[in-house]
């Protein structure tokens, strides 16, 4: 890492806990603000930016080992959609997990990113031949997502492939408080629905069909899924396993892949579930889970992320409308896409701070959080109780590690914004590292066909 300055958390009070719409702000990341203000990475010359604790990305891997350590085997994949950034991937990897990759585009990162082919699960469903040949042809793991597509990985699979091969089902357990994030519903689009009339005999006869099908993969969710909801999914997923080796009277299948689907708690800076919790909710479902009898897969993404990271976003303008304050800064929808469509389903804690990066204090002011798109709904928070912000503040939008900054939408043709990773040393040192640049306006035209800029002009 390089970029180093110096910033101590002794000389920032933390201001009144506000009322109403607001939570408190994370003061373990002031330093950093106030570094990456002094630095320039937040400010006149960077109006938003992403920013990864990469202790914190550590702590957080260590974790989750530790809660299945009970576990004799099992492989944690990071579902490479949560933070699809090579050198976080490859901090990742680094620390002994392997990848989940849903696209062409996310395996071709994950390789890039250093993990071993043997170590990266392919999901999706609607995987195109190619995609399933080149898997098998490197040794990925493949899932499959249906019986159609069990039949198309008949036509493709060499007798010589590494690949362990998979079917997901959907356990229709039921879905969380958020519809579009419950994947097991009986109505949803992922997996072989278990429940419905001659699936499970299907799904018993697919694995009779192919010696070389080992493994079942089941999710449920994750944000708005409780854990009791998870593991009930989990239990049904390890009943059929069950019932499918005493059927065919073998060990047909060495290995389910449980998923991920762990919730964050975006209420305040607590993480909440933990991994051990669900652990011990798991083992409450199932007890035999981990005992060996079955190797594990696990695919965590926004629950080792999320809280390791915030977006920085500079108060452009600050205005009043309809008696209401409104601050326009730099962070909207094209980076906080989720809170901004669903904001009851995503809300995010707000920090506010001054130009020089100090937290703002003083009497708290009902205020719009805005961002620069071009449409009414582009607002990350409604009413948030905050120290009254002014042009050139920060905003600093927490819990954003996963899925924020790292996916951007290109609504507007608003750049990209820069990714740093950060430490703090002992002395108090914030120490930042590129992630990724900002995209530059020549990207962001050549992304936009400047290249054929005259393709569609009729010659005479």
């Amino acid at each position: 890492m390089t970029q180093t300055t110096s910033a101590h958390h002794e000389d920032d009070a933390t201001p009144p806990a506000p009322t109403g719409h607001s939570a408190p702000r994370d003061s373990r990341f002031d330093a950093v603000v106030r570094a990456a203000v002094g630095q320039g990475l937040l400010g006149e010359g960077g109006q938003v930016a992403g920013f990864i604790d990469t202790a914190g990305v550590r702590a957080s891997v260590g974790t989750l080992h530790d809660a299945f350590s009970a576990a004799p085997e099992v492989l944690h994949t990071f579902a490479a959609k949560a933070c699809s950034l090579i050198p976080v991937l490859r901090l990742l990897a680094d620390r002994g997990m392997g990848c989940e990759v849903a696209s062409p585009g996310e395996l071709r990162l994950a390789l890039d990113a250093g993990f071993a082919a043997s170590r990266i699960v392919l999901d999706s469903p609607a995987k195109t031949r190619e995609e399933i040949r080149l898997a098998l042809a490197l040794g990925v793991a493949v899932n499959a997502d249906s019986l159609d597509e069990l039949h198309r990985i008949d036509a493709l699979r060499g007798p010589d492939t590494a690949s362990v091969v998979g079917l997901r089902i959907n356990p229709q357990v039921g879905g969380g408080s958020i519809g579009a994030m419950s994947t097991a519903t009986a109505t949803s689009k992922f997996g072989v629905a278990l429940c419905d009339p001659g699936a499970r005999e299907a799904i018993v006869q697919a694995f009779r069909d192919r010696p070389w099908l080992t493994r079942l993969h089941a999710h449920v969710g994750s944000q708005g899924c409780p854990l009791e909801l998870i593991a009930a999914g989990v239990a049904r997923t390890y009943e059929l396993a069950e019932e499918i080796n005493a059927t065919l009277g073998t060990r047909r299948i060495t290995s389910l892949d449980i998923g991920g689907g762990l919730p964050v708690n975006f209420a305040d800076e607590t993480v909440r579930p933990t991994y051990p919790e669900y652990v011990a909710a798991l083992t409450a479902a199932v007890p035999g889970l981990l005992s060996g009898r079955y190797s594990l897969v696990t695919e965590f993404g926004r629950s080792l992320l999320a809280k390791n990271g915030f977006i920085g976003a500079r108060v452009e303008y600050v205005k009043d409308a309809g008696g209401r304050r409104i601050a326009l800064t730099h962070a909207g929808a094209q980076t906080a896409t989720r809170t901004v469509l669903m904001p009851d389903a995503w809300p995010l804690r707000i920090g506010a701070f001054g130009p020089d990066g100090a937290p703002k204090v003083g009497p708290v002011l009902a205020q719009d959080v805005a961002g620069p798109c071009c449409f009414a709904g582009d607002v990350v928070a409604y009413g948030r109780e905050l120290p009254e912000l002014a042009e050139d503040d920060v905003v600093v939008l927490y819990d954003t590690g996963a899925y924020y900054f790292s996916t951007p939408w290109a609504y507007n043709s608003l750049p990209r914004p820069a990714v740093y990773g950060f430490r703090t040393g002992r002395e108090g040192a914030v120490t930042f590292a590129t992630v990724r640049e900002a995209q530059s306006l020549d990207a962001v035209a050549a992304e936009s066909g400047l290249a054929h800029a005259d393709a569609l002009i009729e010659r005479v």
